[in-house]
């Protein structure tokens, strides 16, 4: 197979004119994420292009200036030239210096099993017109979720090569088929492989890293039959055995972080049919309860992930998928999530607080669900599945 066109970086289109990237034009649409800058601007980005998960996907990119209530699409446009690669899992990162950092994946065609992660970083996001640097590709497989900073200041970055979907020839990558660990230990100048995990019945990985209380690090990994685990004691480097968790999934991706308050945030689905039976359900793991991709719901944990008591339902519909957060300097949280990307095709925004997880019902001024970010609207006389 050859890789000569993932290898070379794809473009970043400033307010593209052209038909092909327009909102009316895209027949489907998912995977988002979203950022705030230190000006207070929000960045939220997807991918599209085709009718399905292919080569010519590209990456859409807006902005909102007036908190999520409207959006400028598109902004920007990651494309690449070789229309076999598509531009995919997109993720947005401001980092400790207040540069946006913004991520992709290149791959020929759905998946052709070396990917690529690249990224492009502007130093003035909150300008009208933000430079972006010369792409890099910083590791094998792929990035799609936020990285962690560590006490000690290095960045670790949640990187994979799919075990889940092996590879059409060998491209003698085999031993970083894991849920991986890059890092940068001089703030983003240059990138090394770490460590890796490999938790049995993992599903595109799509894993996230916390530091714990005690200084350890916590791995949680997207799996076929909920969210399994890994623990580093250094740094990153070695795992333990992987295992499923305690906490339970539908098979899809989430998202996990700590507040300044010391509180672990998680995005998840929680996809019980009765909040009533819930002591019923967990004590029996009774899994056949489990409704799929609906209840996306916000949940806090004061003990460092061992029980999730305080929870906010951000959406209670079917098929709302893949959140990403962004946590302001004042400590409101802004989620994305996609819904029903071939049918409603829309990317949603949900504005809360702390506060009102705690409450369990959207309280401040200036929370607020299911905002709509963006909706696709071409028509397609014959919509296909999404894979991931």
């Amino acid at each position: 197979m050859s890789y000569s066109g993932t290898l070379s970086p794809a473009r970043i289109l400033d307010r593209p004119a052209e038909a092909v990237y327009q909102d009316d034009y895209r027949f489907w649409q998912g995977i988002p994420s979203i950022e705030r800058t230190r000006g207070g601007r929000l960045y939220a980005d997807w991918y599209s292009g085709m009718r399905t998960e292919t080569g010519g996907n590209f990456v859409v990119v807006t902005i909102s200036d007036d908190d999520g209530d409207t959006w400028e699409s598109p902004r920007f446009v990651v494309m690449h030239d070789d229309p076999e690669v598509r531009v995919y899992d997109p993720c947005l990162w401001r980092d400790p210096e207040d540069r946006l950092w913004l991520t992709w994946n290149q791959s020929r065609d759905f998946y052709d099993g070396r990917v690529g992660a690249w990224v492009a970083v502007t130093e003035n996001p909150d300008d009208d017109s933000p430079v972006w640097s010369e792409p890099i590709r910083i590791a094998d497989g792929l990035l799609m979720n936020k990285p962690t900073v560590l006490s000690s200041g290095e960045w670790l970055f949640p990187t994979a090569l799919w075990a889940c979907h092996e590879p059409t020839e060998d491209h003698g990558l085999q031993h970083l088929m894991f849920s991986n660990v890059t890092v940068s230990t001089d703030r983003g100048l240059t990138f090394e492989h770490r460590g890796s995990a490999d938790v049995p019945n993992r599903s595109f990985d799509e894993h996230m890293i916390v530091e714990k209380e005690d200084g350890a690090l916590w791995m949680l990994v997207r799996c076929f039959d909920g969210i399994g685990e890994s623990n580093s004691v250094d740094g990153g480097r070695t795992w333990t055995a992987g295992r499923r968790s305690h906490i339970d999934g539908p098979c899809s991706r989430f998202h996990i972080r700590r507040l300044a308050s010391g509180r672990l945030l998680m995005i998840n689905h929680d996809g019980f049919a009765e909040r009533s039976d819930r002591a019923d359900i967990e004590k029996q793991g009774n899994v056949k309860a489990w409704k799929g991709r609906s209840r996306l719901t916000a949940l806090l944990s004061d003990d460092d992930g061992a029980t999730w008591p305080h929870r906010l339902l951000l959406d209670e519909r079917d098929e709302v998928s893949y959140p990403d957060a962004a946590i302001t300097d004042d400590g409101s949280i802004a989620v994305v999530y996609d819904h029903d990307r071939f049918g409603d095709r829309a990317i949603y925004l949900a504005r809360f607080t702390e506060q009102d997880v705690l409450d369990g019902a959207l309280n401040s001024p200036r929370s607020a669900a299911a905002v709509l970010v963006n909706r696709a609207g071409a028509i397609d006389p014959e919509p296909v599945a999404s894979v991931s």
